[in-house]
């Protein structure tokens, strides 16, 4: 199989990634088949994925027809039995270990054999999660970047494994997204979270410690560094639980204070402050995610 015979796309997890996933997937033409604990968890992610493209619309930056035929292509489902016709499924669930390795089970028994298996984990090894799968050659990490459907890259992650095939099938298939490819070895937070989160864990010590202020940090980085987003800013993106369950990876796993997540950082997501999600993080959010003053002072 090659990505031109990908006709059918499965993506587990329905959330603010795996709807992303599932945009550029339709986007790309193929049938995609969305799936979430329950009809209506993904029958409203797909309500979402079209809210998204037609405020693309009213910008003029997409046209109503490819708008219509984007959300054609996508189907809720609320049981994973409906990925039986997949040619690939990506998971896209929680950052959560046990979690990943239930819901990978359910998909591999289900899926027909020569199908792919992917995971878009930020940190956790591959191997271990294609080790509970019947298709250890045939599974591998797609990582893609949030949100979705504007960041470029997409990591893709050897297993010990994993195929050249389903390797190059992969780098294919996200080249038919419009991505361009870095390709990982199955270490501790892979490439990108290997250096992402030491640097935004070191953002909130910087705090923590009283160096500077939320707003100096991110501006500093921003105008300093030339980043786009500051580090508490694309935190607050990216999901604070997220950056916390990556922080203990790296800690777990590489081992040493260096990689120790900061007490800040703990609080906020032990508060339920997990960011834009939540509407509350290291900045408050209004209702059109619009970010306001921050959260902590000193």
């Amino acid at each position: 199989m090659d990505a031109n015979d990908v006709k059918v796309f499965g993506v587990l997890g329905a959330g603010q990634m795996g709807a992303g996933i599932a945009q550029v997937a339709a986007q790309a033409g193929l049938s995609v088949k969305l799936c979430d604990v329950s009809l209506a968890v993904a029958e409203k992610a797909k309500a979402g994925i079209l809210a998204q493209l037609g405020r693309q619309v009213d910008k003029g930056k997409l046209d109503a027809a490819t708008r219509d035929a984007t959300g054609a292509r996508i189907e809720p489902i609320g049981d994973k039995a409906g990925f039986a016709p997949c040619d690939v499924v990506v998971e896209a669930a929680t950052e959560n270990t046990t979690l990943k390795l239930e819901l990978l089970r359910g998909v591999d028994a289900v899926l027909r054999e020569g199908a792919l298996l992917a995971t878009n984990t930020s940190s956790i090894s591959i191997t271990k999660l294609a080790a509970v799968t019947s298709r250890p050659t045939a599974f591998i990490g797609m990582h893609f970047m949030n949100p979705v459907p504007v960041m470029k890259l997409v990591e893709i992650v050897k297993g010990t494994a994993t195929s050249p095939e389903t390797v190059e099938l992969t780098r294919a298939l996200a080249a038919r997204f419009g991505k361009t490819v870095i390709t990982s070895n199955d270490h501790p937070g892979f490439l990108v979270n290997r250096v992402l989160i030491p640097f935004l864990n070191e953002a909130c010590l910087a705090y923590q410690d009283g160096v500077g202020s939320i707003e100096d940090l991110d501006q500093g980085a921003k105008l300093g560094l030339n980043h786009p987003m500051g580090p508490f800013e694309l935190a607050d993106l990216i999901g604070l639980d997220t950056v916390l369950a990556i922080a203990e990876v790296l800690q777990t796993q590489i081992g040493g204070d260096k990689y120790a997540p900061a007490v800040v950082l703990r609080n906020l997501v032990a508060a339920g402050w997990l960011g834009k999600k939540t509407k509350r993080g290291f900045y408050a959010y209004d209702d059109k995610g619009q970010r306001g003053a921050a959260s902590l002072s000193r």
